[in-house]
């Protein structure tokens, strides 16, 4: 992953993949960025851009602040997966700060939870949102 590449996206999964407990739940090729196939094996979960924001460049450094909203979404089979699923979702990444990945100065906080929802094949969805500021 080259800087011009990094997204909030790409460093929430970057965060998710080096977790061991969301990794004995859910193998790194369960975890997809932009969408999830209908017939991928369950849990899965989806990490995507909501939106991105650009401040100003920093003219000493060269950088650019970037403001990114992230929805990590999961994919269960049962409601209790799914609760557990989002909670360590959660606390593998809320709180996070440092350089993380291509992102330097990075900071997450929680942005809520999204609602309960019903996925392809009776499957059990719901997201958990980011605020991902770093310097690109």
């Amino acid at each position: 992953m080259t800087p011009e590449t990094t997204t909030g996206a790409s460093i929430v999964g970057m965060i998710l993949r080096d977790d061991v407990n969301f990794v004995a739940l859910i193998p790194a090729e369960q975890m997809k960025l932009g969408a999830l196939p209908d017939n991928i094996a369950l849990p899965a979960s989806l990490i995507r851009t909501i939106s991105m924001n650009e401040r100003q460049k920093l003219v000493r450094k060269g950088l650019t602040r970037m403001i990114d909203r992230v929805s990590v979404t999961v994919r269960a089979s049962s409601y209790r997966e799914q609760v557990r699923l989002i909670r360590l979702i959660r606390e593998g990444c809320a709180g996070k700060v440092g350089d993380i990945g291509n992102g330097k100065n990075v900071s997450i906080l929680a942005a809520g939870t999204g609602p309960d929802l019903r996925g392809p094949g009776d499957s059990f969805e719901q997201s958990q949102d980011f605020r991902v500021s770093y310097d690109a």
